[in-house]
């Protein structure tokens, strides 16, 4: 709390009238005396002021010398000099006076400068000019004198240290050592600095005594006359008190006066008493701290203006600021302390510190700028975006750096805009500190002041480099495809729409290429899929090596990929292109480990001859294609418009096919397998037919793959399942000897999630023993089902269900499938079959898949046997069973119920048994 000591003196308003005519005389001499000692009293005092001033100088020298060498503060120094002028002022005065030669004037103003009271100045120039050897003053003087040359080393220790701390080289120790030089000055000087001031005092107090007798005569006769001036005085006094209660309570901040000795309050104005809630009365005698909610004695001592909440009414707090100031009412010492109330500042102050505590937290970056566009302050993030801190962009114009995105700077119709009231949000291009540069969005908008003009420009801007990857990445994956990166169906279509349209100007031909990898399916299943997706990287990369500039190569699903030729003369110019990428293609590919040997086949579909637009070249294209692969594969075929009727035959088929099951169009035939060496029925194959109301019979070579290019072979399979179940419970109410029925079973049903459980509650619905029924599925099957493969014949073995293994040696045989649970059959197919017994190979191959077979404790099972000659060869091989035409069409339920009960009554049949010659 900022303190200072006021004293009250009344000067004399006026001099006293003659009393007498009779005391002209004596009051003449007294006045004369009284005259003289005022002068001597004044240079006194101003001699003593001087020393004061001449002591506080040096010790405040000395202090804010120490104080710029423990902290290097310009205002330490700065304080330093402020008194070191005043010493050396001093000191120039001193020597100017004792040289006997001086200018008066030049004395008199440096006495002033040196806060010397202006009207003892004479006497001081006179006592030092007079009276320097007399008692006291020449000790005094002395004194003063031998101190001078420290002072001047003072001076020297400041120089040292202001250069060191401009360089920045000064060292701790250096500090230290300087400082010690200090407090030695500083003890040389403080004991003489004390003799100079007694032996003032003294000199004083020495020309008091002198004074005091010829004084004391006319302070008699003046204390008689005092009297008389009483009465007016007094009448004086109180006007004065009243002008000041009124200029006291009409203050429109808070006033208390504080007895200094015991810290109750004296008197309090109204607006005191309207802040604190309480009346005068019970504010006079409480003391001054209770008005307030902390104490105020630490920031008293501060030397500041304190802050603190002052209490109201109903336990409510005014923020306020006190400052205090000692006066003395007579002999009684009283602070006054005038109390300011600071709520709208600490509202603001508020605001200010949520506002930049707000701006320096917020993510994006943030300048502010002056008038002229220079920078004066940004926020971290700014500083985490582009490397400048604020001091290294301090005065730089905030455009400095940034770009329009072509590089052209930013245009001045930009901060015409804002300066017009407008905002401006765009994006540029701005420079990080290491040279980089990066897209950002950028607002700029303006701060005005009470008359409208542009104070501030406030800019805030976001690094959108990311977001902009993002954007253009996405953009790249919705127009291509994510494995190959060559464009998919939807920009493919676009760029032949554009190259149709430019044809069509120039009567030029386009051309589009449907590409499709001959039995890519083998890879994934026999590989992976993963292996599948690098060979399809692999065969697109080909493919564009194939291309010119202009060719566009897509991908539009699986392994099915489209190529456009814009600008060719005619359609069968492609045909050296589309060789081309047929041997290329066939060629072997490297995939990891594994060397694959692949084929394609390619339909070829020209503009204009062959559709006037992108979906109708794609279209026929892909109808040349499955041409080329139905024909011949590894091939390629120009379409024609036969090629759609095959296409739309396929469609139809696909129609009617998920008609026939909500029809029930669907119906078994058994074909009997016969045990070779005795010739009798052991079992029965459940195949499934098609009787198609308008078509007739329809064979599973022709619908089965439509069902699995549609989905719906797993339905298939299961009606299959329960329409064997329920025909097995029929023959078994019919009486027919138990035998054992297979059914064949499709990859996709197979590694079904349900599956087991379904066939197991189909079982249980029927009644039937796990024993009477047999699943077949395909070698390559198993394998396209990898893992899954051994869990699900575990449980099938737990279930008591034989599996067989169809057309084993016809694809990827793997032996490791034959030593899993459930396995107990093994089929032969019918391609080794036709050729024995004359082809060797056949042969061999026959011979060692039932050797392996008997090894392994499997049933073997040879399919297509037509001939004698085969039955007898199967037979000494050591094959167990057998079907085949030799035996026995594929015959209906009831005819099967006939053969293996001929007892009941016959049934027309159009086929008959034919047993096998036996040997």
């Amino acid at each position: 709390m900022r303190t200072s000591m006021i004293t009250l003196q009344r000067p004399l308003s006026r001099r006293l009238m003659p009393l007498a005519y009779a005391l002209v005389g004596m009051v003449g001499l007294i006045l004369a005396l009284t005259w003289g000692a005022l002068q001597v009293q004044t240079a006194l005092a101003g001699f003593l002021n001087g020393e004061s001033i001449w002591s506080k100088a040096q010790k405040q020298t000395v202090i804010a010398l120490d104080a710029y060498a423990t902290k290097g503060d310009a205002a330490d120094l700065a304080n330093y000099k402020l008194n070191y002028d005043l010493l050396m002022a001093d000191h120039w005065v001193r020597e100017q006076i004792a040289s006997g030669n001086y200018d008066y004037d030049a004395v008199a103003g440096a006495l002033r400068r040196s806060r010397t009271v202006t009207i003892a100045i004479p006497g001081v120039i006179f006592i030092l000019h007079h009276f320097a050897d007399a008692p006291y003053m020449r000790d005094a003087l002395q004194a003063w004198r031998s101190t001078d040359s420290s002072i001047a080393e003072l001076d020297t220790i400041a120089t040292a240290l202001k250069a060191g701390y401009a360089t920045g080289g000064i060292s701790y120790a250096e500090i230290l050592r300087q400082r010690e030089r200090i407090a030695t000055i500083n003890s040389f000087i403080e004991p003489r600095s004390k003799l100079f001031s007694r032996a003032v005092a003294d000199g004083a107090v020495w020309i008091g005594q002198v004074l005091f007798g010829g004084v004391l005569a006319a302070a008699a006769i003046a204390a008689l006359l005092w009297l008389g001036m009483a009465r007016r005085i007094l009448a004086s006094v109180r006007g004065t008190e009243e002008r000041y209660r009124l200029l006291f309570d009409s203050a429109a901040d808070a006033i208390v006066m504080v007895d200094e000795a015991s810290g109750r309050i004296l008197d309090v104005n109204r607006t005191a008493s309207a802040w604190t809630g309480r009346d005068v009365d019970s504010l006079v005698g409480d003391r001054f701290v209770h008005l307030f909610v902390q104490s105020l004695s630490g920031q008293q001592q501060a030397g500041r203006a304190a802050t603190n909440a002052l209490l109201g009414a109903n336990g409510g707090t005014r923020p306020v600021e006190t400052q205090t100031s000692l006066v003395n009412w007579g002999s009684q010492p009283v602070r006054q302390a005038i109390i300011r109330d600071i709520s709208e500042r600490v509202a603001m102050e508020q605001e200010r510190r949520v506002a930049a505590e707000a701006l320096a937290s917020i993510a994006e970056g943030v300048i502010i700028a002056d008038a002229a566009r220079h920078v004066i302050s940004t926020n971290a993030a700014h500083t985490d975006l582009t490397g400048f801190t604020t001091q290294a962009l301090y005065g730089k114009r905030l455009d400095d750096t940034r770009r329009l995105p072509d590089g052209r700077p930013l245009p001045q119709s930009i901060w015409d805009d804002v300066a017009a009231g407008h905002n401006w949000l765009g994006e540029v291009l701005n420079t990080r500190s290491d040279g980089s540069s990066y897209p950002e969005q950028l607002s700029i908008s303006a701060i005005r002041n009470a008359d409208s003009q542009v104070v501030y420009y406030v800019a805030v801007f976001t690094d959108i480099h990311e977001a902009k990857t993002n954007q253009q990445r996405l953009e790249h994956l919705a127009r291509h495809d994510p494995l190959t990166g060559l464009v998919n169906r939807a920009e493919f279509e676009r760029y032949c729409t554009g190259a149709i349209a430019v044809a069509e100007r120039e009567r030029l031909a386009v051309v589009v290429l449907f590409i499709d990898l001959d039995a890519f399916k083998i890879v994934n299943d026999s590989y992976s899929h993963a292996i599948g997706d690098r060979l399809l990287i692999k065969v697109g990369e080909r493919i564009r090596r194939q291309l010119s500039d202009g060719d566009v190569a897509g991908r539009i699903g699986g392994d099915e990929f489209t190529v456009l030729i814009p600008r060719l003369i005619l359609r069968e110019d492609a045909r050296a292109i589309v060789s081309r990428l047929l041997a290329t293609l066939s060629e072997p590919l490297l995939v990891d480990d594994y060397e694959i040997v692949l084929s394609a086949s390619i339909g070829v579909a020209g503009y204009p001859l062959d559709g006037d637009n992108a979906a109708a070249l794609i279209a026929n294209a892909d109808a040349a294609m499955y041409a080329a692969k139905t024909e011949e594969r590894n091939a390629f075929r120009f379409y024609t418009p036969l090629m759609h009727a095959d296409t739309r035959q396929r469609l139809q088929l696909a129609t009617e096919l998920r008609q026939a099951l909500a029809r029930n169009e669907f119906h078994l035939v058994f074909q009997p397998s016969i045990e070779l060496r005795t010739g009798r029925i052991v079992a029965v194959e459940a195949l499934l037919r098609w009787q198609h109301p308008e078509r007739g019979e329809v064979l599973p070579a022709e619908f089965i793959p439509v069902a699995e290019g549609l989905g719906l072979i797993r339905r298939i399979d299961e009606w299959v399942m329960q329409a064997t179940c329920a025909q097995i419970q029929a023959w078994d109410l019919a009486g027919v000897p138990p035998i054992r029925v297979a059914v064949n079973i499709s990859a996709r049903w197979f590694g079904h999630p349900a599956f087991v459980d379904g066939v197991s509650r189909t079982l249980q619905s029927r009644q039937l023993s796990a024993q009477r029924l047999l699943l077949e599925i395909t070698e390559s099957a198993m394998l396209q089902l990898g893992d899954a493969t051994e869990r699900t014949m575990r449980t099938l073995h737990a279930l008591g269900i034989a599996v067989a293994i169809d057309d084993f040696g016809t694809g990827y045989s793997s032996m490791a499938y034959l030593k899993l649970p459930a396995v107990a059959y093994l089929k032969i197919d019918r391609s080794f079959v036709t050729g024995l017994p004359g082809d060797t190979n056949d042969a061999a191959i026959t011979e060692a898949m039932l050797a392996m077979s008997r090894s392994l404790g499997l049933i073997t099972i040879a399919e297509g046997i037509e001939t004698e000659a085969q039955h007898d060869f199967l037979l000494r091989a050591g094959c167990m069973e057998g079907q085949g035409y030799l035996y026995s069409y594929p015959l209906k339920p009831d005819e099967i119920q006939h053969l293996l009960c001929p007892n009941q009554p016959p049934v027309p049949a159009r086929l008959r048994l034919v047993p096998p010659k036996r040997t």
